[in-house]
């Protein structure tokens, strides 16, 4: 597609945009003169659905008039609620409804499939992660790795990129893997890196961990509902996901779970255990000894939270009405178009973009790195409307979301950045 600067451009590209309605369905935080901001944080934290307030009103008024009754009587019953997530969990991230189930938050979520999945041995016990993982993940891993008596120092490997360079080669990942693979016992790593934006083939890295007997697992907080996968086809051994970035289900909200087809039935896989989790016909007959359900439901601990879940079911409404396909084909010009305008802006910013420029190593998010005067450079984008995160040390992420962003949004965006060069602090 060739792109043009100008405002004319962006207002034909949304015209012709067959997803543009989608925006309406959200709410979109003001600016303090009450026009909509240009929010381009959606990598942090989703609009509100409009349609949320009547997902979650539906609940508390049958907690008003039902109480405990509304288990069973609601109009949506409590006891079985996350399964109206399973189908459209399933079909976001390319799975069987047999492999995924939402639960928990996150990080929590995390340390569970790790109980299940990293049973080190005296020869296999090395865990490896990006050398910029979420701090979150590293967390994980390294009290992990103390858990089971190994020092980090000695048990946990960092990918780094080349020197000089920014981003990981998936060729170093399969080189390590290769070279140190009979002592490796897991690959965790995010399916988009948080920082960079950069999009891991997380097919072929997960092959090559295969070739060496090694887990692989995925955090794809930055990946789900932001492109598309294949889970089950890439026979990834488990994943994990929240839900309040891409997937708009509000702050802290729930997280979702992948465990592939050839684990959940294992009865030799290892699992933290409780009630939510156990066979369902005879959960409430309240017997002693875990009979789990062989499902990932399996390694569910308690019963559902109604009132987030509510939430995510309203945003999830939304991604089966749009389609990941046709939101991935939008995300990949909507994102054009945006590093299009970055390319232009005048030299005196003294800003990059790292996060790949081939379309199918990102998702919508670009990282600019700030050579000089980032902070101030953020503020003036903050101060003219504009809502996107600064990562410390010099580096400002910008995502254009295809469900509410527009190719308007885009070009002022770029329009304020370029004006920044008339700040003193970039006339020196």
């Amino acid at each position: 597609m060739k792109y043009i600067n100008s405002y004319l451009f962006a207002k034909k590209m949304d015209a012709m945009d067959t997803l543009s309605g989608f925006r309406n369905r959200f709410h979109i935080p003001p600016q303090q003169n009450g026009t909509p901001s240009i929010y381009l944080c959606g990598n942090s934290l989703g609009c509100q659905p409009r349609s949320v307030r009547r997902f979650m009103e539906t609940e508390l008024r049958d907690w008003e008039v039902l109480g405990v009754e509304g288990h069973f009587h609601a109009k949506n019953p409590w006891m079985p609620y996350h399964e109206f997530l399973t189908g459209s969990t399933a079909r976001l991230v390319g799975a069987e409804k047999e492999e995924v189930v939402v639960m928990n938050s996150l990080t929590t979520n995390l340390h569970l499939l790790m109980i299940s999945f990293y049973r080190p041995t005296t020869q296999k016990y090395k865990i490896v992660i990006e050398s910029d993982a979420f701090p979150s993940d590293a967390y994980v891993v390294e009290s992990q790795l103390r858990y089971h008596g190994y020092s980090p120092e000695a048990a946990l490997i960092k990918i780094f990129p080349r020197k000089g360079e920014t981003l990981i080669r998936e060729e170093d990942i399969e080189a390590l893997l290769e070279k140190e693979g009979e002592s490796i016992a897991m690959l965790l790593m995010g399916g988009v890196n948080y920082y960079t934006g950069q999009l891991f083939n997380i097919k072929r890295v997960t092959a090559a961990a295969h070739q060496k007997e090694v887990i692989a697992g995925w955090d794809l907080a930055h990946a789900a509902g932001n492109v598309v996968l294949h889970l089950h086809d890439w026979d990834v051994d488990f994943a994990a996901w929240c839900s309040y970035k891409y997937l708009n289900a509000g702050p802290g909200s729930v997280s979702g779970c992948f465990i592939h087809q050839k684990h959940i039935s294992n009865p030799e896989i290892p699992r933290f255990a409780g009630w939510w989790g156990y066979e369902k016909s005879s959960r409430f007959q309240m017997q002693h000894g875990f009979n789990p359900i062989p499902t990932a439901e399996g390694w569910q601990l308690s019963n559902a939270p109604v009132f987030s879940m509510a939430a995510l079911r309203a945003s999830m409404e939304i991604f089966d009405e749009a389609g990941m396909l046709a939101l991935s084909e939008k995300s990949r010009n909507l994102t054009g178009y945006l590093e299009f305008l970055l390319q232009s802006l005048p030299d005196s910013l003294s800003v990059e973009i790292i996060t790949p420029t081939n379309p199918e190593e990102r998702g919508c998010q670009l990282s600019i790195r700030t050579l000089k005067n980032g902070k101030a450079l953020h503020n003036h984008l903050t101060q003219y409307g504009v809502i996107c995160d600064w990562r410390e040390p010099d580096v400002i992420r910008i995502a254009p979301v295809p469900l509410y962003n527009t190719f308007l949004d885009v070009w002022q965006f770029a329009r304020i950045l370029a004006n920044a060069a008339k700040l003193p602090e970039f006339q020196q």
